[in-house]
């Protein structure tokens, strides 16, 4: 069954699945340090997703949303197609600075939802005791 998981999750399954190959990179292996090659099967499959629907979200919207141009006209890509020979490949610190905020932001809207629960959960558990 194919879900549909939020961008937090699909920064976050990346990372996790490749932060070690980030981290043991390798002139030999690889030309470029900072751009990682990805399988977007290998993450749609992790995921419980299409493909087709991780390589979209990545190129389409990601890329859209957090790629930018620097002040020398240079482009800061979050997904790109091909890098030095490798295909699909993501530019692994801005990926990581990108799921800090989402994390961020998430832990920002669900405390709060958390703690008016457990105080609403306190107040009705007040009202039938008494």
């Amino acid at each position: 069954m194919t879900q549909n998981v939020s961008d937090r999750l699909i920064l976050k399954t990346i990372y996790r699945m490749y932060l070690s190959e980030f981290k043991s990179f390798d002139k030999e292996s690889r030309v470029n340090k900072i751009y990682v090659p990805i399988d977007c099967d290998r993450v749609a499959k992790e995921l419980n997703m299409d493909n087709e629907i991780v390589f979209g979200r990545l190129y389409y919207h990601l890329e859209k949303k957090h790629g930018y141009k620097q002040t020398d006209g240079s482009s800061v890509n979050l997904f790109c197609l091909e890098i030095d020979g490798d295909r699909h490949v993501v530019h692994f610190p801005l990926l990581s600075a990108v799921l800090a905020e989402e994390e961020q932001s998430f832990l920002r809207f669900t405390i709060p939802i958390a703690i008016s629960f457990i105080a609403l959960g306190l107040s009705i558990f007040t009202l039938i005791t008494k």
